[in-house]
């Protein structure tokens, strides 16, 4: 790192503080303005916000290590703006006509509270044991790495760069809460959308173009199949990404992380109309296109100028590990003035990730259990609450630290394998919840139970197997660890549906005023009408050219 890196950093640093500051000094009085900006956020802010705080350090060392491992196999989960269409298209009149704070709230409008309260633990759970794990331990990955630091004052630098990076986000999203989140999005985006692109180009420029990078990969077999790292749809056969398995566990969790998790739908609802809402998601959809080309791509890039031996200032590239392909990028390609540019779009996404996981943590605690059982509480307890809440998922995440040292080789992969396991169960609640009046509370509630019980068995089951290579076939063992992961979580899905249904059969349904506008037959004439006004032509134009988009990667990459 040279002067000028560290003077670009300075700038940055200086432009975000002012940024909260600037925040903190506005009126956030009540819980709607700290968790969700007022609820007057515009399309631009609720794309780029959506955008900053989907990429976190999972994609810079996750998606990048996934790329030089395994080539184009994880870009099914990447190019997914159309996901995000079925969020502003589909869900965004029932979340906001809902006015609700909270996807545990809705689940209690539409089935009953005893749902809220199991997917407000499943949603806390899985954001400390594996959000704030992955995000925190890559965080001080990332930083050793570009730094170059083994040890400062006698202390591992990983440790310095993981636990500063975390009360560094805590400290900024403890004061401004979710408009602190909004605005430095729309900063950070641009700054780490343009030190991605540096990093493409010069790293295509490095290996001699395109096609070097085909060639590269496309020699190393993927399978005993005949498919290479280059192809994205591979034998159904392949022990890792069969395609059918692929698309379905992609689609599932990409459907429970884009149309019903916490974490992202906070954003949309943070939007003053379902327009805004709406085109807010229409605009998350373009630049959720981009990570596939600003990471993933870059990944394969680093692999192919390690496998050629390029030469960079005179020395080999080289990466330690397959999840070091990004940081080595920035290392060794970057002159000085622009590796700083990048370190400060690393900082952003990961700060914007972590600060967005923070409030959507303190949020649900805030919401679903402390205004649950305390009713009366004013508004400004609810704020204090929320950030009360925020510094223990601060020292949730630090706790969890040493557990980051055990996790798998490719960070990506685990996200993925974790998230398919926790992604069915709520997916079915919630899909056959605004698809069907008839599905009934107690079906919602036990098809969330059952999707958590069945996911845990399956990660307890992967951990003991794992540790434990001399154990007996069993059925079990076939059924919950032998089981390709995206066959299982697509069996999961439609064994929770299955349940639901059944379920719905047996027990009484919601009455019909609960369920007002919550479902597409409960729907008045009214809120039909509100939704079709607030859309038109150009919503829809812009929303096929993304999907013809998706269309067109699959078939080139195919």
């Amino acid at each position: 790192m040279a002067a000028l890196d560290y003077i670009v950093i300075g700038i940055f640093a200086i432009v975000l503080i002012g940024i909260v500051l600037w925040v903190f000094k506005q009126k956030q009085d009540s819980s709607g303005d700290y968790f969700l900006a007022g609820r007057d956020a515009t399309w631009l802010a609720i794309g780029a916000s959506l955008f900053a705080s989907n990429i976190g350090s999972e994609h810079l060392i996750g998606l990048a290590g996934a790329g030089a491992s395994s080539g184009m196999a994880m870009a099914h989960w990447e190019i997914q703006g159309w996901m995000i269409l079925i969020l502003g298209w589909v869900f965004v009149p029932f979340y906001s006509r809902s006015m609700v704070l909270t996807m545990p709230e809705f689940l209690e409008k539409r089935y009953n509270p005893q749902s809220r309260t199991i997917l407000s633990v499943i949603s806390l759970v899985s954001y400390v044991l594996t959000k704030v794990a992955v995000t925190v331990y890559a965080g001080g990955l990332v930083f050793k790495e570009v730094f170059g630091i083994q040890e400062l004052w006698g202390i591992d630098f990983f440790w310095i760069a993981a636990i500063g990076l975390v009360l560094l986000t805590a400290v900024y999203t403890v004061i401004g809460g979710m408009k602190s989140v909004l605005y430095t999005s729309v900063l950070q985006t641009p700054i780490l959308l343009l030190g991605s692109i540096v990093i493409l180009v010069l790293g295509l420029k490095a290996v001699g173009g395109w096609d070097q990078v085909l060639a590269a990969c496309g020699a190393v077999p993927a399978n005993d199949y005949g498919d290479t790292m280059v192809n994205l749809i591979r034998d159904n056969r392949d022990p890792n990404y069969p395609w059918l398995g692929a698309l379905i566990g992609s689609s599932i969790i990409g459907f429970w992380y884009w149309c019903t998790d916490q974490y992202i739908v906070q954003r949309v609802l943070s939007g003053k109309n379902e327009t805004q809402a709406r085109r807010g998601a229409i605009f998350g959809a373009y630049l959720k296109l981009l990570p596939v080309f600003l990471f993933l791509i870059p990944g394969m890039i680093a692999f192919a100028l390690q496998k050629n031996g390029v030469l960079i200032n005179g020395l080999p590239f080289k990466m330690t590990s397959a999840d070091a392909a990004f940081p080595s990028l920035v290392r060794q390609l970057l002159p000085a003035g622009f590796k700083g540019v990048v370190v400060c779009g690393i900082l952003a996404a990961l700060m914007s990730s972590l600060a967005s996981l923070f409030n959507s943590s303190a949020m649900l605690f805030t919401i679903d259990f402390y205004k649950k059982y305390k009713p009366e509480a004013s508004e400004k307890s609810l704020v204090s609450v929320g950030r009360i809440a925020t510094i223990v998922v601060v020292i949730l995440g630090i706790l969890w630290i040493p557990v980051m040292k055990s996790i798998g080789q490719y960070l990506y992969n685990y996200l993925q394998d974790v998230q398919s396991v926790l992604a069915p169960g709520i997916a079915a609640a919630f899909l056959l919840g605004i698809l069907s009046k008839r599905v009934t509370p107690k079906a919602g509630m036990w098809g969330l139970i059952i999707g958590f019980v069945v996911g845990i068995t399956r990660l307890s089951a992967k951990v003991f197997y794992s540790n434990d290579p001399t154990a007996s076939s069993s059925w079990f063992k076939s059924l919950f660890y032998d089981t390709n992961w995206l066959f299982f979580c697509g069996g999961m899905l439609v064994f929770c549906m299955a349940a639901i249904i059944i379920i719905s059969m047996f027990t009484k349904p919601a009455p019909a005023e609960q369920i007002k506008g919550l479902t597409f037959s409960s729907s008045t004439p009214e809120q039909r009408a509100a939704t079709r006004a607030s859309w038109s032509t150009w919503d829809v134009i812009h929303s096929c050219i993304i999907i013809a988009i998706t269309i067109a990667f699959y078939i080139y990459f195919w």
